[in-house]
């Protein structure tokens, strides 16, 4: 073979061998760079907090879920929640339930954010913002979201009596039970009152849970 077939030989394994090194690097560039595709996040669904007009929460929970079918963004929104805490009254003896608001003013939406859920959310009739500022909604932490939930729960024996210091109460259970007492203090948050009660004589201080008591 001659000098010259020899150096033509030469030139075609240098230019093969900088081929595959070339295509080597082309598949680590390539391989390299395969996790910086990192397709986007999901976005994740999180709590929001929207003032509504006062006494509207019920009537902006009902309009959303409306909104939320006839729009198709359930999967965007996924729920509307007013919290509420049964209370129960007893009035000339007569007990009553009804649902109070723990935070009047105020509902609680489970969606993802984005342009179309912020839309339908903000733009149903009642609702004035979301908390947050005007651009930007702040999702509420999951842990004051469960607090919230519990509180609820928690609450849901209240019992409201009609009574007032000075008024004459029965015991109907507990250690005391079918004395007479004056009520002194009244703990309305606490469901709980202080009275005086007579004891072999002695006016001695009692406090009672509403259950407790009967109103003479």
């Amino acid at each position: 073979m001659s000098q010259k077939d020899n150096e033509i030989n030469s030139q075609e394994n240098l230019s093969n061998e900088i081929v595959d090194e070339t295509v080597k690097d082309e598949e680590n560039i390539y391989i390299s760079k395969e996790p910086d595709h990192n397709i986007e996040k999901a976005p994740k669904k999180r709590w929001y907090i929207v003032h509504t007009y006062s006494g509207y929460e019920n009537k902006v929970k009902v309009n959303l879920e409306k909104r939320i079918e006839y729009m198709n963004m359930g999967e965007k929104i996924f729920r509307v929640e007013v919290p509420q805490k049964t209370i129960t009254q007893v009035r000339s003896g007569k007990k009553t339930k009804k649902e109070e608001k723990i935070f009047p003013g105020y509902v609680l939406v489970e969606m993802i954010m984005d342009d179309d859920s912020w839309y339908v959310v903000r733009h149903t009739a009642g609702v004035t913002k979301f908390v947050g500022t005007a651009k930007k909604p702040i999702p509420a932490k999951d842990s004051e979201i469960k607090k919230i939930i519990h509180r609820g729960q928690q609450t849901s024996a209240k019992i409201e009596l009609d009574i007032k210091v000075g008024d004459k109460v029965r015991i109907v259970s507990g250690p005391f039970a079918e004395f007479i007492g004056d009520i002194t203090e009244v703990y309305p948050d606490k469901s709980k009152l202080r009275a005086m009660v007579s004891i072999f004589g002695r006016e001695t201080p009692v406090e009672l849970e509403y259950k407790q008591i009967q109103k003479v």
